[in-house]
């Protein structure tokens, strides 16, 4: 049975208006890079033309496949759904405006292949690679978030919450079986569940441009990831991170 090299998941919300152009952008870096790769996107309860896009594009690029979820959901379910259905050895979650150009995935690629379990993209180890960066005030914030992370989790990394990371399979196997975060707050959970099981995260500058059409409120979900920190003490503090893992097994796949 053969399965592709590499997934790549694409969550999507009410994205008729760049769909089209992140599936083009993604697919001719596939094929001229010559990965054997899917693309999954994972529809969140889109209220727009977002699926019919991705289906119609899927039928001239064999590469693609559509998910959808029960409804609005959540990114961090998006990326969940996308990963534990996914058919790669390694595989990966990026943003679907692509603030990371798809093409930088090499370097998340390249860190996994010299050893690491998981390699995570960050927009703050070489700022300068920023193409259009963020508005100070979400720069300010996001810093602060990330700073909070650091002390109530014990999180090293200059950044968790650049949306391009990539997992071997059984670290994504493991990390997001067990994750509970639906929404915005879901990386420095997956993270904390990585160190926790003892996996190796590198963290791998990569480019960045901002987009201001991001949705993100850093007031209202700034604070519901706080508490969302808190659950993930919590979730800590009772075992919920210790259990043990079934692989979960590709369609013709045996144990």
């Amino acid at each position: 049975m053969q399965f592709p090299k590499y997934s790549i998941i694409i969550p999507a919300y009410n994205e008729s208006a760049r769909i089209p152009a992140t599936l083009e952008a993604v697919v001719a870096c596939i094929r001229d890079k010559g990965w054997p790769a899917e693309v999954v996107v994972v529809n969140d309860g889109s209220t727009d033309s977002t699926a019919q896009l991705v289906k119609d594009f899927a039928l001239r690029a064999p590469e693609v496949r559509l998910l959808e979820n029960p409804g609005n959901r959540g990114k961090g379910f998006s990326v969940r759904a996308g990963i534990l259905q996914a058919q790669g050895e390694i595989v990966m979650f990026t943003d679907s405006d692509l603030s990371a150009p798809i093409e930088e995935a090499e370097l998340l690629f390249s860190a996994i292949a010299n050893g690491a379990d998981i390699a995570i993209g960050s927009r703050w180890l070489e700022s300068g690679r920023q193409t259009h960066r963020q508005p100070l005030y979400r720069q300010f914030f996001g810093r602060c978030f990330n700073m909070v992370c650091r002390m109530v989790m014990n999180l090293p990394f200059a950044d968790t919450q650049c949306g391009f990371k990539a997992f071997t399979r059984g670290a994504a196997q493991t990390v997001f079986q067990l994750q509970t975060i639906e929404r915005w707050g879901f990386d420095p959970e997956i993270l904390f569940i990585a160190l926790k099981r003892g996996f190796r995260i590198v963290e791998v500058p990569v480019s960045w441009a901002h987009d201001e059409r991001t949705r993100m409120s850093y007031l209202k979900d700034g604070l519901q990831m706080l508490k969302e920190l808190a659950i993930v003490r919590w979730n800590a503090l009772t075992g919920r991170y210790s259990k043990r893992i079934e692989a979960i097994l590709r369609t013709g796949e045996s144990r």
